[in-house]
């Protein structure tokens, strides 16, 4: 099951030096003027778990592998994208296939990296982003239009229900509002969905600072804070440079002490991809073993099939039953055997909700 977030925002404003940070790569070359990421690039991260490392050495596994996250670094937006400036289509195919989107703005002054409008505005560079989006959104809804307007002369019943949703879309884009503000029932969901509005995506805003202002932000950040919280989004403060610092650094002690240097806790990676997965409305269960201790993502709300299906089709579709332990027995108790012992281990059907933490043991039958 992969969640991908596209990674986007205008020229030097440090989203390539963050992508080579966050995958610990070099794949994207960072350099100082617009459109050196000609092709989306693309990293997957693990996502950091302190409980996967405790279960893992509670039932002695000899593998640990995380639940991950999948970055698509995009090539620098410009005003004009929607209609095709600069890279402008290819930037936003690619962001059609994103489950969120990272906004990076730029919050530090360097008279030695030039801004493209010619000064560090971060509420004006997210504003852009935004604008981009909904034109390109308002096009694609318009050549929509005019085909369901033709079905639903003919009384095709969806084709009358998908025009009233996007009618009702277009007039909050119109509005100059995203289109993630428009009321859309329950039952449309599904449908909105299928619509692949860029501004229906949930928005995680990355505060790029200058390394003194790392650990506590500075002016320009806190506006893009107060903006993001106005809107119901997230927003990180990073320095893409620390960050890459960080990740040329081998050891994990090195690392630590390093960020202790600069009063950080931890890295921004950490944060980004903790703030990312929450986003998305994520949860986390595991399976464990002698051979491999394994986080899983799922959606928060899904049933015991769903999160059998997350890891194998034939899973879900065999489904008899889940054998399940919750994360502070397991620990508490010391493993499977002695949850098993304690009547600690449940067994679950197909309407159980899994619960973030869970660990779990599926048996089906195909």
């Amino acid at each position: 099951m992969g969640f991908k977030c596209g990674i986007v925002g205008l020229p030097n404003v440090g989203k390539s030096t963050l992508f080579n940070a966050l995958t610990a790569t070099a794949a994207a070359e960072a350099a100082n003027f617009p459109f050196c990421t000609i092709e989306p690039n693309v990293g997957r991260v693990g996502v950091p778990d302190p409980r996967l490392d405790t279960i893992a050495k509670i039932g002695k596994s000899a593998k640990i592998v995380p639940t991950q996250l999948e970055f698509v670094d995009i090539a620098g937006l410009v005003r004009g994208a929607s209609k095709g400036e600069g890279l402008g289509n290819q930037f936003l195919a690619n962001i059609r296939e994103t489950d969120a989107i990272i906004k990076v703005v730029r919050c530090f002054v360097d008279d030695n990296v030039t801004h493209v409008d010619g000064e560090v505005d971060p509420l004006r560079d997210a504003e852009t982003i935004e604008t981009e989006l909904m034109l390109a959104d308002m096009e694609s809804l318009e050549k929509r239009q005019a085909n369901l307007v033709k079905k639903a002369r003919g009384n095709d019943k969806d084709a009358q229900q998908t025009l009233e949703l996007v009618e009702r879309t277009l007039k909050v884009l119109e509005a100059g509002k995203p289109a993630r503000n428009t009321e859309i029932a329950e039952d449309e969901k599904k449908a909105f969905k299928m619509l692949q509005l860029l501004t229906s995506k949930p928005i995680l805003y990355v505060c790029n600072v200058d390394e003194d202002s790392a650990a506590t932000g500075n002016a320009l950040s806190d506006k893009v804070a107060e903006m993001a919280a106005a809107q119901g989004a997230k927003s990180v403060v990073i320095s893409a440079k620390i960050e890459e610092e960080v990740s040329q650094l081998d050891a994990d002690d090195e690392k630590q002490e390093f960020l202790e240097t600069l009063g950080l806790e931890e890295t921004g990676l950490a944060r980004v991809i903790r703030a990312g997965y929450e986003l998305l409305n994520l949860i986390t269960f595991f399976t464990v073993g002698p051979k491999e201790a394994r986080a899983w993502t799922v959606r928060k709300g899904a049933k015991a099939p769903e999160a059998a299906g997350a890891i194998h089709t034939d899973f879900e579709r065999g489904f008899i039953k889940a054998e399940t332990i919750a994360y502070d027995d397991f620990v508490g108790l010391g493993g499977e055997q002695a949850c098993k012992d304690a009547g600690k281990m449940r067994q679950e059907g197909k309407e159980y909700v899994v619960h973030d933490g869970d660990i779990m043991l599926f048996r089906f039958n195909v």
